[in-house]
């Protein structure tokens, strides 16, 4: 028995992939929901109510949607040219931060029509630094980016910590560690009064449809894709690795200091270190479950963000550990893994 590489992969089998590991994780998770001793049918309905079951938990699963989908767009333009950005989390703080910074020191008192703008691109600009400084160590010098993203995870949320400790630090927070906030005036308008959800989704899932465009109709885009597929071929073929691959940098970097900078304008208003629940290691898992797709990853994003809301209602109903939803998007990218090696390989006896 052997494992043989397919010539043609089939639609059909490409686009039910995530279809098949959300199936095969959830049903991993009923076994587990089973063991703590709650009814499985029951507790996933509990997870849909929780999630859709009102006005409130709609407007909050989107909310929670909405970075998702920015950090999920992040991973999978990197991943699909075969730059593994494991830091968007520190990006999604330092893009974070950066908005907090530009709107408390420089921005304050302009129109929200030119100030939104401003914060929302200081924003992606410090997240595409933070992974611009990694790729040049592996372009110059090799080094692993799978290694400096991880690390510069801590590196940016220790500095975020400082700041907000610091020269950041708002002196009407009773001593509380979060930064100055962000003038009403620039919060990003409201969707639906009285809820946390705002114009960011309209924003999240446009650039979805942004990089799709990018990646299906442009000559960066079919570089960034041949850069993925066979990086010697590229280069032979006359595509210009570096700068594609800068230009891959700063688009997935942007992307999830995006996120960073539009959590703090339609939510917070301000950044504390517990600003992200996980956004930046959850887009990989979003990624992944959508195949690096980028319509996929908005519906990967609420695939999550479902698990994430819902099991909170979940928990308060049958005494479950809200845990599990957790262990289910885990489960989900294992899943995914192994369903996409299958769609590339076949077994032959």
């Amino acid at each position: 028995m052997r494992f043989e590489r397919r010539e043609h992969r089939p639609t059909a089998l490409v686009i039910a992939t995530p279809l098949i590991a959300v199936a095969a994780a959830l049903g991993i998770a009923g076994i587990l929901i089973a063991l703590a001793g709650a009814p499985v049918l029951e507790a996933y309905w509990k997870i849909l109510v929780g999630a859709f079951g009102s006005k409130l938990s709609i407007t909050e699963t989107l909310t929670r949607a909405t970075p998702l989908i920015l950090t999920g767009l992040a991973a999978a333009v990197a991943f699909r040219a075969r730059l593994w950005n494991i830091g968007a989390e520190g990006q999604f703080y330092l893009g974070a931060i950066a908005t907090a910074a530009v709107g408390a020191r420089i921005t304050e008192g302009m129109a929200p029509v030119i100030q939104i703008p401003i914060l929302l691109a200081a924003g992606a600009v410090a997240g595409m630094i933070l992974l611009l400084l990694p790729l040049w160590l592996r372009l110059k010098f090799s080094v692993d980016e799978v290694v400096t993203t991880l690390l510069l995870n801590f590196i940016a949320i220790l500095f975020v910590s400082m700041l907000i400790d610091t020269v950041l630090k708002d002196p009407l927070a009773f001593g509380w560690p979060q930064s100055e906030a962000v003038e009403r005036a620039a919060r990003l308008p409201k969707l639906i009064d009285r809820s946390r959800l705002h114009i960011g989704l309209l924003i999240a899932v446009s650039f979805a449809f942004i990089v799709h465009f990018i990646q299906s109709r442009t000559t960066f885009g079919m570089r960034s894709r041949a850069a993925g597929l066979n990086p010697k071929g590229a280069v032979f073929a006359g595509v210009p690795l570096g700068r594609t691959l800068v230009l891959v940098a700063m688009l997935s970097g942007g992307l999830a200091g995006l996120a960073g900078s539009i959590e703090v304008l339609g939510v917070k208003g301000y950044v504390t270190t517990d600003l992200s629940p996980g956004y930046g290691y959850s887009g990989i898992v979003v990624a992944m479950l959508a195949n690096l797709h980028p319509i996929g990853v908005v519906l990967a994003a609420l695939f999550t963000a479902v698990m994430f809301v819902g099991a909170d209602g979940m928990s308060r109903s049958l005494g479950i550990p809200t845990y599990i939803a957790d262990v289910t998007v885990a489960l989900s990218l294992i899943s995914m893994l192994v369903a996409v090696f299958f769609t590339q390989y076949r077994i032959r006896r």
